[in-house]
């Protein structure tokens, strides 16, 4: 399993519960020392191999050099594109190296590692992909302009590429979640957005989602909303 923004939140949750699944892992994120103590406790606990790689996803040189590494796996069961950051200004006022950042690691970052995933998924016959993208993908908020619009591709591609993928074993999965507690608001980008305004009914942990996402490639939908409160918002 190759998961991306593994060292918090989503992404290290599912480098966990696939570890518990017995899967090998490979870690994916900028943070080296967050990856691997992620990687040692994996190993411990688990008795699996587990490794780092060091990548910025917004840059095209470190996608490229994931993409190699995919290429060079005697296998690859699992693809969690799950890297990713939000930035809650308007699009006409926030940083627009920033946002076209965004557009690299929520866009080009999960197109490219899926291209380079599939063939060999195609080739096992069999493989799984879930592209974390959000539930504003398909409920735009004020302020998230740039952050809607990717998770809107990754929704969108998510669904298409599973129409003819489906017939060759290969599960594809577009998870899609709200408010969840990570450290996806705790940067400086949201140190004025004030997270108590949002009421605690709407927050879920990761464990919960991880959960969800997991149980719900059993069935046969692409997009999933991890949440019945959050389900009943569409």
């Amino acid at each position: 399993a190759l998961i991306t923004g593994a060292s918090s939140g989503i992404g290290a949750e599912f480098a966990r519960q696939l570890s518990s699944l017995g899967y090998n892992s490979v870690l994916v994120a900028r943070r080296k020392e967050k990856l691997e103590n992620l990687s040692r406790k994996l190993s411990e606990k688990y008795n699996l191999k587990s490794e780092v790689l060091v990548a910025d996803l917004s840059k095209q040189t470190d996608i490229n050099r994931v993409c190699n590494y995919i290429s060079n796996l005697d296998r690859l069961d699992f693809l969690v594109n799950n890297a990713g950051f939000g930035i809650p200004k308007d699009f006409y006022e926030a940083d627009l190296n920033k946002q076209l950042d965004m557009i690299n690691v929520h866009v080009k970052a999960p197109t490219c590692l899926c291209y380079t995933a599939i063939p060999k998924m195609i080739e096992q016959g069999k493989g799984t992909i879930i592209n974390v993208s959000s539930l504003a993908s398909l409920i735009p908020k004020p302020g998230s302009s740039i952050y809607s619009a990717t998770k809107s591709y990754l929704t969108t591609f998510s669904q298409t590429i599973q129409l003819t993928l489906k017939e060759k074993g290969i599960k594809i999965q577009a998870l899609c979640p709200d408010y969840t507690h990570t450290n996806f608001h705790n940067t400086d980008d949201f140190k004025e957005w004030d997270k108590s305004k949002i009421p605690k009914f709407l927050w879920m942990n990761v464990e919960g989602v991880v959960e969800s996402s997991l149980s719900a490639l059993d069935r046969d939908k692409v997009i999933h909303i991890p949440g019945f409160k959050n389900r009943l918002l569409l």
